[in-house]
């Protein structure tokens, strides 16, 4: 027997989360001097994150210490289970390396327990999609090694492309210029980013005026053959429901009614790095 494990950087609502038996292991984020774990939504403050975003706060990060891991493991490893963790991408944080420590001292003090690890390479839903598919297969009675298959499968296929409000965000996490990054703010400029196979960002391409979001979105998903009708679509706003709307009205003026749709908010530690106004999609589309 085994249990299944994410992290709140997958950010899958709380209540699927609750629903599907996920282990959750929350990550830590710092606002005006207070430190937080995110909860997935169940009892953050949403609307005071952003307020405080949007008058010059600025929130930071952490990776979570060795002790941490443990503290989630070892009551699992204690009453005789194995874990499987599903995790958001390594490439994106030193968290990792906290979490490896841990594994490394569990498994000297539990040899006859298993502790396997699956690296999504990504981040947010992008994450959360592949977290939600694995939890279903989870309960079906899926093996750890079928589950491993399973999600090699999925990752292969999930798709992820967002687009920031202002860049200044990706600057204070050095992935832009300072030059760039006031360069884009004059002329609304909003770039294009995606995750990469091996987990890292990339920017793919700018888009002038937030008009445009929508339609270069569907493009893609057409670019990518999305399988919009065996798969859910996840959409992610960072404090802008109005272009969050507009997407979900496009998507199913583009691919029916009937289409799954997923539509949240942006939690903190991710909104930390991407800022508000960010617009985000998720789906299953060609390798």
């Amino acid at each position: 027997m085994y249990k299944l494990f994410c992290d709140s950087n997958s950010e899958i609502w709380y209540t699927e989360a609750e629903a599907l038996g996920l282990n959750v292991i929350s990550m830590p984020y710092v606002l005006d001097g207070e430190e937080y774990y995110y909860d997935l939504g169940k009892k953050t403050d949403f609307a005071h994150f952003y307020q405080r975003m949007r008058e010059g706060a600025v929130p930071k990060t952490s990776a979570i210490n060795e002790q941490n891991y443990i503290d989630y493991f070892e009551p699992v490893l204690k009453e005789g289970q194995d874990i499987f963790y599903v995790t958001f991408s390594h490439k994106l944080s030193a968290t990792f390396e906290s979490m490896d420590r841990a594994i490394a001292s569990l498994k000297e003090k539990y040899p006859d327990r298993v502790i396997r690890t699956f690296d999504t390479k990504s981040i947010s839903l992008g994450a959360g999609f592949q977290v939600r598919l694995a939890a279903e297969k989870y309960n079906a009675g899926a093996t750890m090694d079928e589950l491993e298959a399973y999600l090699t499968e999925v990752r292969a296929h999930t798709v992820v492309y967002f687009v920031v409000d202002d860049l200044i965000y990706l600057k204070r996490g050095g992935r832009i210029s300072a030059l760039t990054a006031a360069f884009g703010k004059l002329l609304g400029i909003k770039p294009l980013i995606t995750v990469k196979e091996d987990g890292s960002l990339e920017s793919v391409g700018k888009i002038k005026g937030s008009k445009k979001v929508v339609s270069e979105f569907i493009s893609l998903m057409h670019k990518h053959e999305a399988d919009v009708k065996g798969h859910r679509i996840e959409i992610l706003q960072a404090d802008c429901p109005e272009a969050g709307d507009s997407l979900v009205a496009a998507l199913k003026g583009e691919f029916g009614d009937d289409i799954a749709i997923d539509y949240q908010i942006v939690g903190p530690v991710i909104a930390s790095h991407c800022g508000p106004g960010t617009l985000g999609i998720i789906f299953y589309g060609n390798k």
